[in-house]
């Protein structure tokens, strides 16, 4: 059986939603979700999706929930841009199976390093479903 993963940054405008659109091209049973989400998805990392041939999900950004930690068999928090707001010691209060990635926040970088970043979280999310089958 699949694990399912939770893919998890600040905003979930950009890192953990490029994530999940990899993971589901990848096979990955995912969703993502943010600490303090944002009004809409980074419209730099839509593009740089969609260059990709593989476009983010339509929906809004939304809130991790604690339903959301539970129901994941792994955490994957993108990196912690906002120590305030960081992901992982809600993951790590639940016991959950949690890695962290480090990546930069795409938002405010220009198209060059976000297309850096996505190229990053798409080898990883690879790997990842690589690991998971």
């Amino acid at each position: 059986m699949k694990e399912k993963v939770l893919f998890v940054c600040v905003e979930n405008a950009g890192r953990s939603k490029m994530a999940e659109a990899f993971g589901r091209k990848y096979g990955l049973d995912c969703i993502s979700a943010g600490t303090l989400p944002a009004d809409h998805v980074n419209p730099v990392v839509e593009e740089v999706m969609k260059e990709a041939g593989v476009p983010v999900i339509e929906e809004a950004p939304k809130i991790m929930t604690q339903e959301m930690v539970e129901n994941a068999d792994l955490v994957v928090i993108m990196g912690c841009s906002v120590e305030e707001s960081c992901p992982a010691p809600i993951a790590r209060s639940m016991k959950k199976k949690m890695v962290d990635w480090g990546l930069d926040d795409p938002k405010g970088k220009s198209k060059e390093e976000v297309i850096r970043i996505r190229d990053r979280i798409e080898s990883l999310v690879r790997d990842l479903a690589h690991s998971n089958n």
